[in-house]
């Protein structure tokens, strides 16, 4: 598909890790694949809590030559509060980190890839296994 874009959540890229056919042949359809810096520090923590610390540090390097990084700016901060007193007010809370990774997808405009069902708590263009 010709001009698609997309930012990975963790929970694809650790399927993707885990060479799962499905979040593979559906990451293929697009040209331009965005990670943020906060998916990118859980990739490397879950590396250096491992038992095999380099080959996991490989893989995550290896993956994200292939990947746009969308780091976290002013706009994503603000961004992140909306989403954050959102979710307060609506009673339905999600995990910090994920919170940031859905305010990078609200600011760039991109659809997040992802693997966890509680994005759909949010206003964020979602694309699911």
């Amino acid at each position: 598909m010709t001009g698609n874009k997309c930012l990975l959540d963790t929970s694809i890229v650790i399927h993707l890790f885990k060479n799962a056919q499905q979040a593979s042949v559906l990451l293929a359809d697009y040209e331009e694949v965005y990670i943020n810096s906060t998916a990118i520090g859980e990739l490397y923590y879950g590396a250096y809590a491992s038992s095999n610390l380099q080959k996991h540090v490989n893989q995550i390097q290896s993956f994200l030559h292939n990947c746009n990084a969308v780091h976290i700016t002013d706009a994503t901060a603000i961004i992140y509060a909306q989403l954050k007193l959102e979710l307060r007010k609506n009673g339905t809370p999600i995990p910090e980190n994920d919170i940031w990774i859905a305010a990078s997808s609200v600011e760039h405009s991109l659809p997040l890839f992802t693997n966890d069902s509680h994005f759909k708590f949010l206003n964020v263009r979602l694309i699911s296994l």
